[in-house]
Parts: C-alpha cells; structure tokens; sequence
C-alpha cells in the first residue's frame, strides 16, 4: 500500500476543525521539510506562533486568536472557539512541548491534490522520523504544521495547528485538539482490545476499537499519516465490514416492513462513557414522538443484529437525521436494549 492509499478520507476520523481539505483532484507532490531541515530563522518563527496561538487557547482568548487567523477561518470561527472552550479545564496551568514542525510549500493548480513527504522515507515507506500530508484543492503558498503535546494534572492534550504565512506572519489556519485518552484509555489500550476482538471474532468491535485507536494516533488529523498510523492502517483494512457505513455510504437496516438508511455508526464520548452512536436518515426528524419510537427501533434491530455490541460499549445513542438537517437522539444505556 502506498503513502497515497493511507490517506483515510473518512469524515469520521475527522473529531475536530479541518479547514484546508475541501474537493479532490488530480495528484501533485510538493516539497516539506522538517523542523531539523528548515533555516533557523524560518524554524524559530514557525515555532513560536505555534507556541503564541497555544498560549491563546489556555487563557481562553479565542477573540485574538480569531484575528490571527486567516480570512476565511476567522469569517466561521465557531468551530475554533468550540474546540478551545470544551478542552479549556486540559488546557489551563498546561505546558506545552514541541512535538513536531513541519513547512509545507504548495504549488498547485486549482483542483489538484498536494501531497506532501517530510523526512525520511525507506523502501518500505516511512520511518519513524517521518510523515506525509495530504489536501485537496490546497491554493500555492507556504503552510506549517505544528504538533504540541500540552501537560496538566488532568493529563496529556495534543494540541495540533495548521499556519500560513501571509505577508511576514503565520497565521492560524486550523486547529485540532484532542485528549491523549478518551474514557480513560490512550490508543494502545484500544488497540490491544481491537486485537482482543478480532481473536474472538468480534470483527465489529475489532473494526470500531482499531478505528478508535486510529484517531488517537493521528491525534485527529486524517490528513496526516506516519510510520505508526500507516501500520495501523494495514491492519484495519483486512476488518473492515461491509455491512457499516463507511465513506459516506449508508447502509440498510431492515425492521420489519421498514428500512433505515445508517450513514455513521462509530464509538462516541458520552459523559464519562464511550459508547455507541448510530445515525440514520428520516423523512421529519422534527416529529420528535416518530423520531424516538424510530431511534428505538434502530438500537433493538442494531444490536439484535450485533448482539457483540453488548460486551464493547455500555449504551447507544441513535440519532435521526433529515433532509433539512434536523436531528432528534435518544440515548439508552445497553442494559435497557431488550
């Protein structure tokens, strides 16, 4: 499989702001350049506006960040904003450690794809000290990626940004932050239990654990990739099931005389849990008394029909969706699925 391949496009990896990532195109490679590989001069001031937009965010300033941002981030920052305030208790008092710098020059046409190799690739594909970046439609220019690791006593937080240099500045052009652990778990802890599934056969489970240890390992960004997220790529694929929805196709759930159209099911934070959440299309969701009895529907036929669910998650949360975009959810815990 190469590096073009393991740029996953599943909007479900996607647990925060993607900014630069919009129509596909035909392929171009670029040039990058790691934070050891760039002039010092240049390392320093990429550095150090990663470093200033972090020190934003854990005072909470969102309003000097949003006019540090480019135009068209600061024009829909609600994201941004969202994405600072609920992190803000990982955030505040932490420290933050430079992970990872890269600079990214882009020369494509409009509609191309530019793929970006940092670093150092071997015959098989990456190292370890490398990394590839891939956007579509992505105008020519200079753009970085900062990776910072933030410390506090609630634990790590993995605070990511994407810049670009417009005049003499790099302003913020994305942002992504995650928690190192979702329900108290990090990645390898989901991934042993992936493994743990796929023994047993529970390929369902298997398929949503690795999914989550996925997101984890590239700290939310799905247009990254490394040496670690490309090996656990490959060893997703073979689990993958066709009767989920994945990549925007939806899948059919048969109850009764009634067929749902599911387009996500995926392990959802909940509280304090991480359980199941399951989307499906209706006709009126703003008929919330049909919208409750057809999302009870769904979680009695979903876990009737992957009874596994049980032992991976303690509830699920359906949601019916409709054209127009309203939403309706219930949430049950899994004892009460009979």
């Amino acid at each position: 499989m190469g590096p073009t391949s393991r740029c996953f496009k599943d909007p479900l990896y996607c647990m925060a702001i993607v900014l630069l990532a919009i129509l596909s195109g035909n392929a171009s490679a670029q040039t990058c350049q790691t934070a050891n590989d760039m002039d010092p001069a240049v390392r320093t001031a990429i550095t150090k506006a990663g470093q200033r937009y972090f020190e934003m965010a854990v005072k909470g300033d969102t309003a000097a960040m949003r006019q540090s941002a480019v135009p068209s981030l600061a024009a829909d920052f609600g994201g941004i904003d969202a994405a600072v305030k609920s992190h803000e208790p990982n955030l505040a008092a932490s420290q933050a450690t430079l992970k990872a710098a890269f600079l990214l020059e882009a020369d494509a046409q409009p509609n191309q794809r530019s793929e970006f190799y940092c670093g150092v690739f071997g015959k098989n594909g990456q190292t370890a000290g490398s990394a590839a970046f891939y956007f579509d439609n992505l105008p020519s220019g200079k753009y970085a990626v900062v990776l910072l690791d933030a410390m506090s006593p609630q634990g790590r937080t993995m605070f990511s940004e994407v810049l670009q240099q417009i005049g003499p500045d790099w302003k913020l052009g994305g942002l992504y932050v995650k928690s190192a652990q979702v329900a108290g778990h990090d990645s390898d802890w989901f991934l042993a239990r992936a493994r743990e599934y796929k023994a047993k056969g529970q390929l369902h489970n298997a398929w949503l654990y690795f999914r989550q240890s996925l997101d984890l390992t590239s700290r939310g960004m799905p247009f990254m990739s490394t040496l670690t997220t490309d090996r656990l790529y490959d060893e997703i694929q073979p689990v993958q099931p066709s009767d989920l929805p994945t990549n925007g196709k939806t899948v059919d759930l048969v109850v009764g005389a009634t067929t749902y159209k599911l387009s996500e099911v995926f392990p959802s934070m909940i509280g304090n849990d991480l359980d199941l959440f399951v989307k499906h299309r209706v006709s009126d969701a703003s008929n919330s008394n049909q919208a409750y009895q057809d999302n009870i529907a769904v979680m009695k036929a979903l876990i009737a029909k992957y009874p596994e669910f049980r032992e991976a998650f303690p509830g699920v949360e359906a949601v019916a969706v409709d054209s127009n975009g309203r939403d309706y959810g219930t949430l049950l815990a899994m004892k009460d699925i009979k």
